[in-house]
């Protein structure tokens, strides 16, 4: 005998207007986490049981997947208990350091929630903030919504600045005005986030992946907290790292520079041979042997380039399907278009 969709439990299926109660599945990569994942989860215990956020929506965390990253502590011990103790306590064991994005996907591949939340093992994220970042995603129909500090990061100044620079740079590579609020501390619909896991390759920059399949997305103010006093895992290296991923997963847009230096070297070289020319009939200028040679490296510097500027667009088209970048992706609800 099948059941009909409205003999289902009220938490099952998605999140839409014939469901009560939605399912939050919590992914966080640990890394570094053995002084901090009890505290975390002590947190996110009272979710399990159910709770309504301020617009009304009723949801639930059903599970807590912990991606343990193969950090310097003994995180593996720590997760290895919680998952004895609390039923919602699902490991996922790599066998290697990935790095931070890579146990994120891990731990997305098998998340079943309808919707997936992914945070840091540092305490910097509140769980109750899921609450805000819900109703945010749920009333406006967003299928992905970032946590928008409101305060600055607590880090030393040298991070932050150099962190802005970074941002402001990827809002050019990615052409995105919002790059800037990357965040991991994310809310992604289930579909996109188990779909992305499916297709995503290695090396890609995550939010960069996140985009190619999103139309939807929104950025919630919210309080982030200290580091408990515990030194950050992310060293500058680690950082520079991340930086470029997000330069390699951009696409073709600094590629193209190089096209349009080889067509600006181009049109410099067509415009000093004009002047020279115009120079030499009317008698206005004297023109030196050295004209010529400019025009001529100018002219073929610009060929090169340009030819360089095609190839490179020909390995952006290699790397993105090298990346999984899919072509579409099929959802089971309509989505808003996106609003420009």
């Amino acid at each position: 005998m099948t059941s009909s969709p409205h003999d289902r439990d009220p938490g099952d299926g998605f999140p839409d207007a014939g469901r009560d109660v939605i399912r939050v599945s919590i992914v966080v990569p640990v890394y570094r986490g053995e002084s901090t994942l009890e505290a975390l989860l002590e947190e996110i215990v009272p979710l399990t049981a159910g709770r309504r956020t301020g617009g009304g929506n009723r949801f639930v965390v059903s599970e807590v997947v912990l991606v343990h990253d193969c950090g310097p502590d003994r995180s593996d011990r720590t997760i290895a208990d919680l998952g004895a103790r609390h039923a919602f306590v699902r490991p996922v064991w790599l066998s290697r350091n990935y790095g931070q994005h890579a146990a994120t996907l891990a731990g997305m591949a098998g998340a079943i929630g309808d919707w997936v939340v992914t945070l840091d093992e540092d305490l910097q994220h509140d769980p109750r903030d899921i609450a805000a970042m819900l109703d945010m995603a749920v009333a406006d129909g967003l299928q992905l919504v970032y946590a928008k500090p409101t305060n600055l990061p607590p880090h030393g100044r040298l991070r932050n600045v150099a962190s802005r620079v970074a941002k402001s740079v990827g809002n050019w590579l990615v052409g995105e005005g919002e790059t800037s609020h990357f965040s991991s501390f994310r809310l992604v619909d289930g579909e996109v986030a188990r779909n992305l896991a499916a297709y995503c390759g290695s090396g890609v920059y995550l939010d960069v992946a996140m985009r190619w399949i999103v139309a939807r997305v929104g950025y919630c103010p919210l309080r982030l907290r200290a580091e408990m006093g515990r030194p950050s895992g992310y060293s500058f290296r680690r950082l520079a790292s991340h930086f470029s991923f997000l330069v390699l997963s951009a696409g073709a847009r600094p590629l193209r520079a190089i096209a349009l230096m080889g067509l600006c070297s181009i049109g410099l070289a067509g415009a000093i041979a004009a002047y020279a020319i115009f120079a030499k009939v009317t008698g206005r200028a004297p023109v030196q042997g050295w004209a010529s040679l400019v025009i001529v490296m100018a002219f073929f510097s610009g060929c090169i380039l340009t030819a360089l500027g095609v190839i490179a667009e020909y390995l952006a088209l290699t790397m993105s399907i090298a990346m999984g970048k899919p072509l579409y992706v099929i959802s089971t609800r309509p989505t808003r278009g996106s609003e420009r």
